[in-house]
């Protein structure tokens, strides 16, 4: 019998780490036997006109045969002032739904998407025709910073309860991190001592730990002479520079790297190459104009999935100074996950969030807002020697390989699969 997974997410291009992980979840289930993986997402158009950092549409890699991307259409005309795209997603889900093929269907955020999976569930039920549907939630930070915290800090109850009653309504609800569950039990624990209402328990009680899946194949085992090759195409050379590649917003502590890297004794012999893109990157592109080593800061926008394990296996040191913002906070870390199985220099960042769980005790701590500890750890990190950088590799690259997407995917559908038998 056809087996098929529907993941709804913000999906390539988006510069986001669960469009990776959404891509790598579609790999495992065609790995793991399901005949089709649709992966429901935002037209192309929507995405640019919402501002998303977006990776350039030719370096988005292809996916395997049996995985389908839909982009729905939007519903409707100017006279629908919002909710067309919704309207399209929502169209589609039932349309899948209702199709007579056995579905596990997985969001990744919960607004808009496993709102969306809930409201078409309940439509698809109510259409009298077969479903057999069950579904997976996964909650990730901005859910809980961007959504859930403004309505409880808003008063904003309805808003709140419709989030979490979806989630709720999920088959499988599961957390990128054990501080990302906390972090919802903490809101709903307010929302529950305002409103009489019960959602702190009910959190607590069935969400379970999903940690982000990544294809550990892309970055194990590199080899040497195609890194050198990689670099060279930059102008770089290996252990020749201090690396970050994640989004560029504030809450990446990015602007604390570059006033750290000065203040280091790395750009007599080194240079910071930052890569990606996002709403600060004019500002930080400024910002390192007027730093007193500008001419050693490089701003790289257009690495691809493809490009990324090299950097991180060339570089002395990789840097993410995250910290805690009220718009985010970072409850994973999975470009430190990914740098761990590349190889290269030792991880340099905080204790913000969930970053703890994606680095364990592999990593070089410092605190947030500190430009000197960012300093001194550069200098800590260039100046290891071979046997002891090799230590710090083969620590971090064993941590990291908890969080292989054939492991995690293994895991998870674990409990699809206990959830299903108990239902027979």
């Amino acid at each position: 019998m056809t087996r098929r997974l529907v993941i709804v997410v913000r999906a390539d291009p988006v510069i986001c780490g669960h469009s990776g992980e959404a891509r790598n979840l579609a790999e495992a289930a065609i790995a793991r036997g399901f005949d089709e993986v649709r992966i429901v997402t935002w037209p192309i158009e929507r995405l640019e006109s919402a501002g998303l950092p977006l990776k350039p549409l030719e370096s988005v890699l292809p996916y395997s045969p049996g995985i389908l991307v839909e982009r729905p259409e939007p519903v409707g005309d100017y006279k629908v002032v919002d909710g067309r795209y919704i309207g399209g997603l929502v169209g589609r889900l039932v349309e899948l739904f209702t199709d007579g093929v056995p579905t596990v269907a997985m969001s990744l955020y919960l607004s808009p998407h496993t709102t969306a999976v809930s409201d078409a569930v309940a439509v698809a039920r109510r259409t009298g025709l077969p479903v057999d549907v069950v579904t997976v939630a996964e909650a990730v930070g901005s859910d809980v910073t961007n959504v859930v915290r403004q309505c409880v800090n808003e008063g904003r109850f309805g808003a709140a309860a419709h989030v979490l009653e979806s989630y709720l309504a999920s088959d499988v609800c599961v957390a990128v991190s054990q501080y990302t569950k906390d972090l919802i039990v903490e809101e709903a624990r307010v929302l529950d001592a305002r409103h009489g209402t019960r959602y702190a328990a009910r959190c607590e009680e069935r969400i379970a730990i999903s940690y982000p899946a990544i294809d550990a194949s892309l970055f194990l085992d590199l080899d040497g002479a195609e890194v050198d090759r990689r670099l060279a195409q930059r102008g770089l050379e290996r252990d020749g520079y201090v690396f970050y590649l994640s989004r560029l917003a504030r809450a990446k502590g990015v602007d604390d790297l570059i006033e750290g890297f000065a203040r280091s004794s790395a750009p007599a012999t080194r240079r910071l190459v930052i890569a990606g893109r996002g709403p600060e990157e004019q500002e930080l592109r400024a910002l390192a104009a007027a730093s007193p080593v500008a001419d050693r800061i490089t701003f790289l926008t257009d690495v691809d999935d493809a490009e990324k394990p090299y950097l991180f296996a060339g570089a002395a040191a990789y840097v993410l100074p995250t910290k805690p913002r009220p718009e985010f906070i970072e409850t994973f870390g999975i470009a430190l996950a990914e740098k761990a199985l590349s190889g290269g220099g030792p991880a340099i960042t905080t204790l913000t969030g969930g970053v703890g769980e994606a680095v364990g005790d592999t990593a070089i701590i410092i605190g947030v807002d500190a430009p000197d500890e960012i300093a001194a750890a550069i200098d800590r990190a260039i100046g290891m020697d071979v046997v002891e950088r090799a230590e710090w590799e083969e620590r971090a690259r064993a941590h990291a390989l908890q969080f292989d997407r054939g492991s995690v995917f293994d895991e998870l559908f674990a409990r699809v699969d206990a959830l299903q038998a108990a239902a027979v």
